[in-house]
């Protein structure tokens, strides 16, 4: 039994799932060290059979030098195009570390084995949050759907224009700090007045030491309004789907 592979399907599909494996190198909840490489790989493979038939009728390398080259190129956008996905979908769980910082919580960091770095806890449960609202709502599919979109802006014998990246990244980089703030700033807010309350109390009464009672009466009001940035995920997580949908889209040269 003989089976034949034709070269420009196979080396079409192979190229694609080179980009398509950088992204999700980097890109959340796909880069958690949760999901294990190989599961990684095997969603790439897949995913490259969306884009392998009409990736074959274009041009491909037709030399070695030119082989790896394309593959290098393949890297490249991949994970520029994850980094600036990675970058705003890391706001959410920024802005829980917003509130740890504020609500006294910071001192309580911990290494998460998951990430590879230091987080704290309500770092880390926004992180959740936004990871189970991405799923739950289907986000994470559209967000795929636009890396896959990228194929047709930018194929595998196109060169990506890199200084045109850097307003892209500014502008994330913009959009990281905005959505931030805008998901912790109503409890960021309280406990800014109970800050300053608390100063008042101290100026007022110096012999109560307000800031024995400072620290415990801050933990206790971030875990009582906590609440206050649940409201404002949803929204949020919409709107950085898009954003990032955006950023690949001017990546690969569509706008």
């Amino acid at each position: 039994m003989t089976i034949t592979v034709q070269g420009a399907p196979l080396m079409a599909y192979l190229l694609a799932s080179v980009r398509i494996v950088a992204w999700l190198a980097v890109v959340p909840p796909f880069s958690s060290r949760s999901i294990p490489s190989m599961a990684k790989v095997v969603l790439a493979l897949g995913l490259s059979f969306v884009v392998a038939p009409s990736l074959a009728q274009g041009r491909l390398p037709s030399s070695t030098p030119e082989l790896l080259f394309v593959v290098l190129t393949q890297v490249v956008v991949g994970l520029g195009m994850g980094f600036v996905t990675m970058l705003l979908f890391s706001a959410v769980s920024t802005a829980g570390t917003l509130v740890d910082l504020f609500g006294g919580f910071a001192l309580a960091a911990a290494f998460d084995p998951l990430s590879m770095n230091q987080n704290t806890i309500f770092g880390k449960w926004h992180q959740w949050l936004a990871t189970a609202l991405l799923l739950v709502s289907g986000g994470h599919l559209i967000v795929i759907a636009g890396l896959l979109k990228t194929f047709s802006f930018l194929p595998l014998s196109g060169t990506p224009d890199i200084a045109g990246w850097e307003p892209v990244v500014v502008t994330a980089f913009g959009m990281f700090f905005t959505v931030a703030v805008q998901i912790a700033l109503p409890l960021i807010a309280v406990l800014f007045l109970a800050d300053l309350a608390l100063a008042l109390l101290t100026k007022v009464a110096p012999q109560l030491s307000a800031i024995n009672i400072m620290y415990p009466a801050k933990i206790g009001l971030t875990l009582l309004l906590v609440g206050l940035s649940f409201p404002v995920l949803p929204q949020a997580v919409d709107k950085l789907v898009g954003y990032s949908l955006q950023a690949m889209s001017t990546m690969s040269g569509a706008g």
